[in-house]
């Protein structure tokens, strides 16, 4: 029997409808909200009243809430003349996600993700409408005034700078994954690195990034910008919210611009980690068991995220048998015996009876 997966939420029906902790399901996963619900409890207001005793201001106590950057947009809705499109480009909501482009493209750059013009972010604002940086601009000193506005086929329809060209393989993305709402592009030098060896990062060893990275993606090569590469690049987001783009560098994807950073800074750690624990221990690297990974794919499923793995069996998800981790340099043992050290008796006499001839026939 698989494992509940209890979130805030839950809890919080769970202790309403007078239940405790002890009446929660055996091997039941519970969210990191879910755990403050259980431990908090409701409190006076949550339960249902204030209480005679509880200060007047605790009565106007709202609900936290999470942070939410999603962009929503009314299907069918699109804005289609050119003054309607100007309009939109140019209205509150849209200055606000453009603000927010700039921001994370300066994070970009502050982290050393891009260098030059390097990178690329676009988020989805319509049926067949997506903000893009532009081309041939730092990611690091972007303005609001030059970021772009494209259909799905990659057409501008507004900003006076011209778009970026990679934008083709964001919309490939979006196109084929419709959770796909926003995609970052960089060049992070570990999971860059990892790309250029061609090496897909293995699984299981640290759960936050099985948990908001899930198995990291790895597409072939082709020239960037083009249509090969968006299909390439397109076909491997499908069920990779992480790709490595082999010889190029990193995209990733979310349900917002930050969510598809925070992958891209998940991505960059996790490969900086493992390569950095590859050098250690003769390269023997410790993962989690295969069961240990259900749990997270479970919590993955409870935060909005599918995963390829969900159906796959225990021994499946923890193979790492492909992954190498590349050469260790260790201090040679000195009681062993020197490559070469030991003479072949017969190959010495026939180089002494050689030499000798050839002294005899200079002679």
């Amino acid at each position: 029997m698989s494992k509940q997966v209890f979130t805030a939420a839950d809890i919080e029906a769970h202790l309403k409808s007078g239940k405790t902790a002890a009446d929660l399901p055996k091997g039941s996963i519970l969210t990191p909200s879910a755990k403050d619900v259980l431990r908090d409890g409701l409190g006076p207001v949550r339960a249902g009243g204030t209480g005679s005793s509880a200060p007047a201001a605790q009565a106007a106590y709202a609900e936290p809430i999470l942070p939410d950057y999603e962009f929503r947009w009314t299907p069918g809705k699109d804005p289609k003349t050119p003054a309607e499109i100007a309009a939109f480009f140019h209205s509150p909501a849209i200055v606000e996600l453009k603000q927010r482009m700039v921001e994370i493209g300066q994070r970009m750059w502050n982290r050393e993700y891009t260098d030059g013009n390097g990178g690329n972010l676009t988020i989805r604002v319509g049926d067949n409408l997506v903000l893009c940086t532009p081309t041939l601009v730092s990611k690091g000193f972007m303005t609001i005034e030059q970021m772009c506005l494209v259909d799905m086929e990659g057409v501008q329809l507004a900003g006076k700078y011209k778009r970026t060209s990679e934008c083709m393989t964001h919309l490939a993305i979006m196109k084929r994954q419709p959770k796909a709402k926003a995609c970052c592009h960089a060049h992070p030098p570990h999971g860059t690195a990892f790309a250029v060896a061609g090496v897909q990062p293995p699984t299981c060893m640290i759960p936050e990034a099985e948990v908001f990275l899930g198995q990291i993606g790895l597409s072939e090569y082709q020239t960037p910008g083009t249509p090969a590469n968006a299909v390439a690049v397109g076909d491997a987001a499908v069920d990779h919210m992480a790709v490595l783009m082999v010889n190029h560098g990193v995209i990733t994807w979310g349900k917002d611009i930050e969510d598809a950073y925070w992958k891209m800074e998940n991505v960059e750690s996790y490969c900086k980690t493992i390569w950095i624990a590859s050098q250690l221990n003769g390269g023997k690297l410790l993962t989690i068991t295969g069961g240990q990974a259900k749990e997270l794919i479970a919590l993955r499923k409870v935060l909005g995220m599918e995963d390829k793995r969900a159906n796959w069996q225990e021994c499946q998800l923890c193979d790492n048998a492909d992954f190498s981790p590349g050469t260790v340099c260790q201090i040679p043992d000195k009681s062993a015996p020197a490559a070469g050290g030991k003479l072949d008796p017969e190959a010495e006499k026939l180089v002494q009876m050689l030499t000798e001839q050839i002294l005899a026939a200079v002679k």
